[in-house]
């Protein structure tokens, strides 16, 4: 099927409070430019250099999430047109985004990563280490960040009772993290689901899908 096939084969399954996040990861402009001319506005990439040629090369509309692990030394690259990072793991890096966000005169939305699957390999803060994140006086002091919520990812395994558990302590902690609501914490979206698990992620809360090679075919790596 084609890429516009694709979307929209996808999109019917979506209640109409999640989103979708085309992850464009190593595919080119013209991928990007075929599901923008779909009707997809979001879309999201792993390596910033990647996401800075392809934000100078397409409309600028579209709407840029880095969603891959980030080193806090390449923030300034995007910090300038990025909408959503969805994968902030330390202080350190949110001070930094916080830092590039003064620096370009906006407030840089952030999700935070947690970590709920057991693999090592996932990065991520605990639910402990985010209560005293939220409740500190050095995040109260971080005017140019926007918290929007969360990011988690399940084990990559075939046991869907795993990964709905975890969506699940996820989820369960997104409410009970809206206490802390404040100028620079809003919890209003959930990141958790990808191309194998995402149906289960809606069920369990989810508003805001990565999906990729279900919409692009198969990845080339670099």
């Amino acid at each position: 099927m084609s890429i516009k096939n694709n979307l929209h084969s996808i999109l019917q399954s979506f209640p109409d409070n999640v989103q979708l996040v085309a992850v464009s990861k190593t595919k080119p402009a013209s991928d990007v430019l075929e599901a923008y001319n779909a009707g997809q506005r979001i879309f999201g990439e792993n390596k910033i250099q990647e996401m800075v040629e392809k934000y100078e090369q397409l409309p600028k509309d579209i709407q840029w999430h880095m969603i891959g692990h980030l080193q806090s030394n390449k923030v300034k690259y995007m910090a300038g047109f990025v909408n959503l990072i969805h994968g902030v793991d330390s202080f350190k890096t949110l001070k930094e985004i916080n830092k590039q966000g003064l620096k370009n005169n906006r407030i840089i939305n952030c999700l935070l990563q947690l970590k709920i699957a057991k693999e090592d390999t996932k990065f991520g803060f605990s639910f402990t280490e985010v209560d005293q994140l939220l409740e500190s006086t050095a995040f109260e002091s971080l005017k140019n960040i926007q918290i929007l919520g969360f990011m988690g990812m399940a084990t990559f395994t075939n046991d869907e009772n795993i990964v709905r558990e975890e969506f699940r302590s996820l989820k369960n902690y997104f409410e009970a993290s809206k206490k802390y609501s404040s100028f620079n914490f809003n919890p209003t979206q959930l990141s958790m689901g990808m191309s194998d698990d995402y149906k289960i992620a809606i069920e369990e809360g989810s508003t805001m899908i990565r999906i990729g090679s279900a919409i692009f075919g198969n990845r080339n790596y670099i």
